[in-house]
């Protein structure tokens, strides 16, 4: 058994293991090595490590010696650790390394000569002000790069000309206020520049960039959309500029553009959208519209027009979208709801058109609503008609409204609904609204109901939960108990009759 051990620990050896962990480190298998809190990157690492992660350090300065004898390493992550330099060649004979990471330090500069097999680097949240041409010399594999959040000012084609393979750069949150073309990245497929300083984007910047897929230029203070685009474009984000007119023509070659993101400009109307004909999601939220877009492309299946002017609602603007599938009309101003103005978007199932200025729910909405969103607006009661339809219904918001008294067979049409929010509305609390509640809880139905506003004597009680109003109309609900009881049972004596006269108002609503 002893000659057993000592063989084993002897092979363990031989292989460049070793039976110890730095402190504060914790090592896994000797594949995975994790550090926190730590003054210097630790000796005595495992030589086989591949996967190398520190964070929350105070390690000032990176150095070649820190890496000695660690050839295995594929990962090397440094997080939140304050480092401010890195000397030259610290990666260089890492032929390994794949994944380079030192998010959230003070790094003045892209760390130099970086080994030619680095596939992802991010630099995300340091203090790099420019870009060199040097810094990316022989990166011929790099696949991801990473810069958000620096202080870099501006992006020229000879700063990654290196970077032949690249596919996602991004660079969100930096001063950006002037990138040049034409970028010579033939496999980019994702570029973000969110949140820069961008007034204008030349034409030729994307003249190389034939696979490009995502393009995002939220958060910059752009006037138009850039030209040019390449006819690849899946995505397109332009949120958060100073946007006043979209020419459609400028973007009708984009025919495989599905999802569009204007939200936050200074948008008036949006015509001619119809032209991007595969368009599945159109964002245009806090803007300045007054009427919805007209002639929408029929395969749209998601439409946010929450936040804008808007007050009316009618039949054409929707008589083509039969695919759509999520209508946000929230905080707009829409007094009139034309009734079956839905109807042909025969899949929706989530409609929001809270903060408005309807006196009633919308008549015949589609049956395939799942949720439906009310709140904060002027509705004064629940009519049978308008919900009667909606066998799919889960989720009803009436929060903020001016109901006061509850339809029980209003609610009867709902046999799918898990979620009503009634709080906010001056309920005049009768027994009749504590019938409506029991049925409720019976159902299993989730009731924010909110506190009565009448009568007097009950005013600021909850009539969801107030055991005192329960008390109160305890032999009302005894009653009503028993007149069902008596019914029922004259119903089994007299079948033939029973099936004559179905329609009883007294009869209360059938649980499942």
């Amino acid at each position: 058994m002893h000659l057993l051990c000592a063989f084993l620990f002897w092979l363990s050896l031989s292989n460049g293991l070793s039976t110890n962990c730095p402190g504060r480190c914790s090592c896994d298998s000797m594949q995975s090595v994790q550090c926190y809190r730590l003054m210097e990157v630790p000796l005595g690492i495992p030589s086989t490590t591949k996967r190398l992660y520190i964070s929350h350090s105070r390690i000032q300065h990176l150095q070649l010696s820190n890496f000695t004898g660690l050839l295995a390493l594929e990962d090397f992550i440094l997080l939140a650790s304050g480092t401010e330099s890195v000397e030259n060649d610290t990666f260089k004979t890492l032929s390994g390394l794949k994944t380079l990471e030192l998010w959230k330090n003070k790094l003045r500069r892209v760390p130099s000569a970086l080994p030619a097999n680095l596939e992802v680097l991010k630099l995300n949240d340091n203090l790099i002000y420019a870009l060199h041409s040097s810094d990316f010399e022989g990166l011929g594999k790099l696949k991801i790069l990473e810069l958000k959040n620096n202080l870099i000012s501006a992006l020229s084609p000879s700063m990654l000309s290196s970077l032949t393979s690249l596919q996602s750069l991004m660079v969100d949150g930096n001063n950006i206020a002037s990138v040049a073309g034409p970028l010579n990245l033939p496999h980019l497929k994702y570029v973000s520049m969110e949140n820069n300083k961008l007034h204008l984007i030349p034409g030729n910047v994307f003249s190389s960039l034939q696979t490009l897929q995502f393009l995002s230029f939220s958060g910059n203070l752009l006037t138009k959309i850039p030209t040019n685009l390449p006819q690849s474009l899946l995505s397109l984000k332009l949120e958060r500029n100073q946007l006043k007119v979209v020419r459609f023509r400028d973007v009708r070659h984009l025919e495989n553009l599905s999802h569009l993101y204007l939200s936050g400009n200074f948008l008036f109307s949006i015509d001619g959208v119809q032209l991007l004909t595969n368009l599945t999601v159109l964002e245009v939220s806090q803007n300045r519209l007054q009427m919805l877009p007209p002639k929408l492309p029929a395969r749209l299946q998601k439409l946010d027009c929450s936040s804008n002017f808007i007050q009316r609602v009618t039949a054409p603007e929707f008589q083509d979208l039969r695919d759509l599938k999520h209508l946000f009309l929230d905080n707009n101003v829409v007094s009139l709801f034309e009734a079956g103005a839905l109807q042909r978007c025969s899949q929706l199932s989530n409609l929001a058109l809270e903060q408005n200025l309807l006196l009633y729910i919308p008549l015949r909405l589609p049956k395939t609503l799942a949720r439906l969103d009310l709140k904060g607006n002027a509705i004064q009661d629940m009519a049978e008609r308008e919900l009667r339809d909606l066998k799919q219904l889960q989720v009803l918001n009436l929060r903020n409204n001016k109901i006061s008294a509850l339809d029980l067979k209003a609610l009867e049409g709902l046999p799918r609904l898990r979620h009503l929010y009634l709080d906010g509305n001056p309920w005049n609390c009768t027994c009749n609204l504590l019938r409506v509640r029991e049925v409720l809880k019976a159902k299993g139905t989730d009731v924010k109901g909110g506190q009565c506003a009448a009568p007097a004597e009950r005013q600021g009680e909850s009539w969801m939960s107030s055991k005192k109003i329960l008390k109160q109309c305890e032999h009302h609900l005894n009653q009503n108990e028993k007149s069902k009881e008596s019914k029922k049972k004259a119903k089994q004596e007299d079948s033939s009759s029973s099936r004559l006269s179905v329609d009883d108002d007294d009869d209360d609503y059938e649980i499942d």
